[in-house]
């Protein structure tokens, strides 16, 4: 199956992979899934969809609304270091 839908599925599974490389400290291993995206584009929608779902989740969870979630964020991401290069 070729669809939109396993397309996107893939975009989102690299993006949580690079992620998650990152996070165990696997920075080699990032950067070779950041760089098997085609495009610019495709990487942008596998983020964009990741990023979507994942707040979808937490939504769901916390019971907060957008606004609610998007302000605790915003405040969350003021407070935290950058992350190593």
């Amino acid at each position: 199956m070729n669809g939109p839908v396993s397309v996107a599925a893939d975009l989102v599974q690299r993006a949580g992979g690079v992620i998650a490389a990152r996070r165990r400290g696997d920075f080699a291993g990032a950067e070779t899934l950041l760089a098997s995206f085609e495009t610019e584009q495709a990487r942008t929608l596998g983020f964009y969809l990741l990023a979507d779902l994942a707040l979808g989740l937490v939504r769901a969870q916390t019971g907060q609304s957008p606004d609610e979630l998007m302000r605790e964020l915003t405040l969350l991401v003021a407070t935290t270091s950058p992350p190593p290069d």
